[in-house]
């Protein structure tokens, strides 16, 4: 990365939480640019305005900045479905709970790309019986098994495997949103028209044929 970065003003010293965020925030905004391998300590250091041992005063590492946002993306997601009946039985109810999904990450790419480029990347040694994702992202995922638990209970689901139909409506909203934000350029149609279709497509594969 060759750009310059405008620097923050500085801070007195003793506002760490406010000096933490921004440290977030610079490091947010340039991992969306130019991605986690393409930005340096360094270069987070610059756009904040502070030295490279003053950062590390604050985050050991960049993985540990990197963690940090992943975890608080998933953690806005969850927060975003709390509150919500889950107990979803027709194709509008599902609908609105899958579209939740496709506002969180629309609304904020840059969370969005951090909290699914860093899978598996963090450096977190998890032991080889468990799977490979961060508690945040568990907790989110486990509001899709939630719903096509409930829908399965009910005798609703579309498949005798609700794990699977889970991990598929996940797939297929993951998919949808993150073209979205890779390729704005693509002559998409619609906008609003596709993600409604989209939406209600995954809505309608999950029930059962009646």
């Amino acid at each position: 990365m060759t750009e310059s970065v405008q620097r923050s003003p500085r801070k007195p010293k003793g506002a760490g939480s406010e000096r933490r965020e921004e440290i977030l925030a610079a490091a947010l905004r340039l991992f969306g640019q130019y991605g986690l391998h393409g930005v340096s300590t360094r270069q987070i250091a610059q756009a904040v305005g502070i030295s490279q041992p003053t950062l590390y005063a604050y985050f050991p590492a960049k993985d540990e900045i990197a963690a940090e946002l992943h975890d608080r993306a998933f953690r806005d997601l969850e927060r975003r479905y709390e509150g919500l009946p889950l107990g979803a039985r027709d194709v509008d109810a599902i609908a609105a709970v899958l579209q939740i999904y496709v506002d969180f990450g629309l609304s904020n790419p840059d969370a969005y790309r951090v909290a699914f480029m860093l899978e598996g990347m963090l450096g977190r040694q998890a032991p080889s019986c468990e799977p490979d994702i961060s508690k945040p992202a568990k907790r989110a995922f486990d509001i899709m098994r939630q719903l096509v638990g409930d829908l399965h209970a009910a005798g609703l689901s579309r498949t005798d495997d609700p794990e699977r139909l889970a991990q598929s409506l996940w797939a297929g909203l993951h998919g949808l949103v993150s073209l979205l934000i890779a390729r704005p350029g693509f002559p998409w149609a619609d906008r609003q028209t596709l993600i409604a279709s989209h939406v209600r497509l995954l809505a309608e594969a999950a029930l059962r044929a009646r």
